[in-house]
């Protein structure tokens, strides 16, 4: 049967194989293939036929195989229709399931009513139980009480549940009152066991008390353990702790009233019912650093709590030891340890011994479990004495801070009389040669200014405080070294330039004063000293600071706060001598006896204020700053007069003669601020070369002085110097000077030729 599952290929049929697939076949390719076709159809159906005949048997035993299935589905299909029409007329199913949903129900009825007795059983019992409690207190077995509390505390639990039944609700509402009860009876009882005598002073412990009154009582030992059990030790204790502290504890470490204790001890029939513990004033007062008598006192005291209250049980005595040593430990620290930290570092190692005593003491109480072995937070006062340095340098660092901060807040920044200009001491021998604590040295500069009081005694505090950092530990040296920081930040902070100066001083510093350069002179110090406290002390610094001790950063702050105090005086200086100027209205007409008046008016203020500044700085500023700053000042005067005088358009024969007289007349006037300028410029640069040293220092005052005779000068003279380049030296440009010859000369061939030649001239 192969042949029928194989393709058959038609080009086999074909007599040529290599035709093109493309191509059309011819007719007898076609009658050839059909003829092919047919005989192959002829051999398929032979074969199948031979086929079919060889395997007859099998094809007959499979179709009757069919038949007998086919057969047999109808009998199944008989029987089952049979059953169902059975089953209809008789529904059993229906009454087996209403049976089986009845034994369900009445099963889990019979388990809730089982599950409620049960339920009931317990909350009588529980019932039962908490009215035991009650009775057991009245009866004094206050650990039987003790133990039914905590017992039914797991039970009831201490917060409501969801959905829980209202009776769980009402016995957890009368378990509190149990716990309520048996805690207020436990305190109590502590309260009556251990009490404070105020009249003899002692402290006293009874060992057994009654109940009601009775004569049945009950051991302490057992109210202890009872408020163990019910888990209100800390509670019970509580009282107990204050009373300790404030009447033994507290008295103990006063070191201006010494006392001593006692212990005594009641019997009753051979049994011990009270442990008295007395307190004893002594003589003689105790010394301050007797630190043996004071920790052996608490010892005393606590080992008394630990014998008489806590029976030697280490949780009893863990518990009250939480309640009293934090505050322990403060009332020593604060009465005793912080008193006796050294106030000079020579002492330091002194107060090892008091170190080595603390250590020795907190170990007793461990031993004791009064603190815990093992937590280093309760070694609290070990703590405090080992970090003594730190304590000895925090409080000297605050000390420093406050040295610093009332040096600028006492200081007036005003300028003492022998450093003023009119001082004959000054004027003869100079600030170089002046010897005082407001005159100092500049470290880069080789210079001396005047500073004020606030910044030479905060500096001569930071070399002080430096040098105690080469001589300290590390720890004293790290807290020294950032109060030499810290202190001279505060000058920024206390005498800050932006805004926030002392009011008296902000005032000042809007003004032309002498205290706004003394800050000036002040910020510039202050850069030049922090510039230099690295190179003088850091190779005595500890090795663990030399690393680390950084000053460079400070100084470019303050350096910056001396340029902008100074900017600001100038920049107020130059905007008072323009609003002088404005008042001359650009100097016209002054050949009118009012506005000349009116200029000259003008020229007076300038000078006037010129003066104001020269006398409130020279005498201050370096010489190099007096220089550069004044003539800053001059420059902006000369060059906005000069200006003026060039823009107006029309000046008539006697107008020019007065604006040269106004001129003659400011220069002569400020002849002596001239002369400082000269002198303090020889004093900063060598002048070697220069003929007239004032021409580089302010441009505008050779350009004023030429105006001041062209204003008289001929046309033709004019147009000479102006060949020269003499005009242009001075700071004249072509333009101005056409414009200048156009006001004063009329129209003229003479006048047309020498604008010919200015025009012409090329420099």
């Amino acid at each position: 049967m192969d042949v029928l599952f194989n393709s058959i290929n038609v080009r086999d049929l074909l007599s040529s194989h290599d035709l093109d697939e493309s191509s059309p076949l011819s007719a007898p390719d076609l009658r050839l293939l059909i003829d092919r076709l047919q005989f192959q159809s002829l051999q398929i159906k032979s074969k199948v036929q031979a086929y079919l005949l060889s395997h007859h048997a099998d094809f007959s035993d499979l179709f009757s195989r069919c038949s007998e299935s086919a057969s047999r589905s109808e009998q199944i299909s008989d029987s089952v229709s049979n059953l169902l029409a059975l089953i209809s007329d008789h529904p059993v199913d229906a009454e087996i399931r209403d049976m089986v949903s009845e034994i369900e129900k009445t099963m889990k009825e019979l388990k809730a009513k089982r599950e409620l007795l049960g339920l009931v059983k317990v909350i009588v019992q529980l019932s039962e139980r908490l009215k035991s409690v009650q009775e057991d207190l009245k009866n004094g077995r206050l650990l039987s009480a003790a133990e039914a509390v905590r017992d039914l505390k797991k039970v009831v639990g201490s917060v409501a549940g969801e959905r829980e039944p209202v009776v769980y609700g009402l016995l957890r509402k009368e378990w509190a009152e149990c716990f309520e009860e048996i805690q207020g009876i436990l305190v109590k009882f502590m309260e009556n066991a251990v009490r404070f005598e105020r009249e003899p002073n002692k402290l006293r412990v009874k060992l057994r008390l009654s109940v009601d009154g009775g004569t049945h009582g009950v051991e302490l030992h057992t109210i202890m353990e009872a408020m163990d059990m019910v888990g209100i030790l800390d509670y019970g204790l509580a009282k107990v702790a204050d009373l300790m502290i404030k009447h033994v504890i507290t008295p103990a470490v006063d070191c201006g009233s010494p006392i001593s204790f006692t212990e005594e001890t009641n019997q009753d029939s051979g049994q011990k019912t009270e442990m008295i513990l007395k307190i004893v004033s002594c003589d003689p007062k105790l010394e301050k650093d007797d630190v043996d008598i004071i920790y052996s006192k608490i010892i005393m005291v606590i080992k008394f709590c630990y014998k008489s209250i806590c029976f030697q049980n280490g949780s009893w005595m863990r518990c009250f030891g939480r309640l009293t040593w934090p505050r322990i430990a403060e009332i020593i620290i604060l009465n005793f340890l912080s008193k006796v930290v050294p106030d000079d570092a020579s002492k330091l190692a002194d107060f090892q011994k008091i170190v080595k005593c603390t250590s020795e003491f907190e170990t007793v109480l461990k031993e004791m479990m009064f603190i815990s072995a093992s937590d280093n937070k309760d070694e609290r006062l070990s703590n405090f004495a080992q970090n003594v340095e730190v304590h000895f340098a925090s409080r000297k660092k605050t000390e420093i801070l406050a040295k610093a901060r009332n040096f600028l807040l006492q200081c007036d920044f005003a300028v003492p009389q022998e450093y003023m200009r009119t001082s004959p001491k000054l004027k003869y021998s100079g600030i170089a040669e002046h010897s005082s604590d407001h005159v100092v040295d500049l470290l880069f500069l080789s210079e001396r200014c005047v500073v004020s009081e606030a910044a030479s005694q905060l500096m001569a505090l930071v070399h002080q405080t430096l040098q105690d950092v080469c001589l300290s530990s590390v720890k004293v040296a790290l807290e020294f070294y950032h109060a030499a920081r810290d202190a001279i930040l505060l000058y920024e902070a206390v005498v800050p330039v932006k805004g926030k100066f002392l009011a008296y001083l902000e005032r000042q510093l809007d003004g032309i004063n002498q205290a706004a350069v003394l800050i000036h002179n002040d910020c510039l110090y202050l850069s030049q000293e922090i510039l230099g406290l690295a190179f003088k002390y850091r190779s005595e610094f500890p090795s663990a600071i030399r690393e680390h001790a950084v000053f460079l950063d400070m100084a470019p702050r303050f350096h910056l706060m001396a340029g902008e105090v100074l900017q600001r005086q100038i920049q107020l200086v130059i905007f008072n001598l323009k609003k002088a100027i404005d008042g001359a209205d650009g100097f016209q007409n002054t050949h009118q006896m009012q506005q000349y008046e009116s200029a000259k008016f003008s020229i007076d203020q300038v000078v006037f204020i010129l003066e104001k500044v020269h006398i409130i700085w020279e005498p201050v500023l370096l010489p190099s700053t007096y220089k550069r700053s004044m003539s800053m000042v001059l420059e902006s005067v000369f060059s906005r007069m000069t200006k003026d005088i060039l823009l107006l358009d029309d000046l008539a024969a006697e107008e020019t003669l007065q604006l040269q007289r106004l001129i003659h007349l400011m220069l002569e006037s400020l002849s002596s601020l001239l002369e400082s300028l000269i002198v303090a410029d020889q004093k900063g640069t060598s002048q070697e070369g220069f003929t007239n040293p004032l021409d580089n220092l302010i441009p505008s005052l050779n350009k004023i002085r030429k105006l001041a005779d062209l204003l008289d000068m001929p046309l033709k003279s004019i147009t000479i110097a102006w060949e020269s380049g003499e005009l242009v030296r001075c700071g004249f440009t072509p333009s101005e000077m056409e414009d200048f010859i156009k006001a004063i000369f009329a129209d003229s061939p003479l006048r047309k030729e020498c604008l010919w030649r200015i025009e012409i001239a090329n420099f």
